[in-house]
């Protein structure tokens, strides 16, 4: 063993028994099963599964992103799970047309934009799935 791999070794036991998870990204198809968790279609063939805060969450059970190639950060669990990062990190995007795309939701009626799916706090009205290429404008 190399130097340099058992500096990176020791480095990866310390942060492991300090708590600290490293995170990783996967990318593949959004898959949903009735009464399983949502989980991404891996292009070697794995399934993984997903889990995550509770606003995430909302966005995995989202309909509408079904079957979309789509890429996750987060950390992966003793089960095998990924466990995204929380909704506020912007750990989910959706690749479209070569595209890496932010997942929001927007109101029409009031103008507001929100990160999870449902109804628009203001109107009571159902948001629509708007993919962006920026959340600056």
């Amino acid at each position: 063993m190399t130097r340099r791999r058992l500096a990176a070794s020791t480095c990866l036991l310390f942060a492991v028994a300090r708590g600290e998870e490293s995170t990783i990204t996967l990318r593949g198809k959004l898959t949903r099963r009735e009464g399983r968790p949502a989980a991404l279609a891996l292009a070697d063939g794995k399934t993984v599964p997903l889990e995550g805060d509770e606003q995430t969450t909302g966005v995995l059970r989202d309909a509408r992103l079904d079957g979309l190639e789509m890429e996750a950060t987060g950390s992966l669990t003793p089960g095998g799970s990924l466990r995204i990062l929380p909704i506020h990190k912007r750990a989910l995007f959706v690749h479209q047309n070569r595209k890496r795309l932010f997942v929001t939701y927007w109101c029409e009626v009031c103008a507001i934009r929100t990160y999870t799916p449902g109804k628009c706090w203001c109107c009571q009205q159902e948001t629509a799935l708007d993919l962006r290429e920026s959340l600056d404008n």
